[in-house]
């Protein structure tokens, strides 16, 4: 791990800091709007956001960092930033690739893959079967991704194996159910941050965070600093999560 300042060292309870942390990285487009640039320099600013903010979770020990970069609906945007967009992830998977696997980070791509387009599919898979054994952190990005249309999906899964013999109805239940969705194996985020004022879940891991600790911030992505994630983990570690009971558990 990363040597880490007394400072940040005596600010929190590493015992309580959240293992898995999910963002919706909000503001890309208002970012560059408000400074007279094309949505586009948002997202290519929003991007080193998210490296530094894999950075930062690699140093204090976060175990997941599951990162929303293009919903199902994301589609009805105007065409010229969609290849943009598919265009930046190409990117930067073949720049920082390397360096992530050097360092130890594991990547996955959750969502509906198959209809992006081929090349950028390619680059994916080889960035997962290169770094399926590392083991610090498991970087997760959310591509082509609905909650709704996960559940769905694990739905139809579920019935054909039904069909074929394979399941019967009184042995699903929520551990089976999990094992369908696109997270499988992971663990359910302990902390969501999403930036820019915004205060919805906009179809996002719909059933994996059903005991999330929320935190919503006015600041746009592009300016998501890591002074304003140790704020949100402070949040976190004041929150009393209960998950239905009446102790806190950590």
């Amino acid at each position: 791990m990363f040597s880490l300042s007394s400072q940040i060292v005596n600010r929190f309870d590493f015992d309580v800091l959240p293992q898995h942390v999910a963002v919706i990285m909000d503001g890309n487009g208002r970012w560059a709007m408000e400074k007279g640039l094309p949505r586009v320099a948002g997202h290519r600013q929003g991007a080193k956001t998210l490296k530094k903010l894999l950075r930062c979770c690699h140093r204090l020990g976060i175990k997941e960092l599951t990162a929303y970069a293009f919903s199902t609906e994301n589609w009805r945007r105007p065409l010229e930033e969609i290849d943009f967009l598919m265009l930046l992830f190409e990117q930067l998977l073949i720049q920082e690739l390397e360096q992530l696997h050097e360092q130890n980070v594991r990547i996955s791509f959750i969502g509906d893959l198959s209809i992006l387009p081929k090349s950028l599919q390619e680059i994916i898979h080889h960035s997962m079967e290169k770094t399926i054994n590392n083991q610090t952190i498991h970087f997760r990005v959310a591509i082509n991704y609905g909650g709704r249309q996960e559940i769905v999906n694990a739905c139809r899964q579920i019935v054909q194996q039904v069909n074929q013999g394979n399941l019967t109805l009184e042995t699903i239940d929520e551990a089976v159910f999990k094992q369908y969705l696109y997270t499988s194996g992971a663990k359910d985020p302990d902390l969501l941050i999403r930036t820019s004022g915004e205060m919805r879940l906009s179809n996002y891991l719909l059933w994996q965070m059903a005991y999330t600790e929320i935190y919503f911030t006015e600041v746009l992505w592009p300016d998501f600093k890591t002074a304003q994630f140790y704020d949100a983990l402070s949040h976190y570690q004041q929150r009393n999560r209960r998950f239905g009971g009446l102790t806190k558990v950590k």
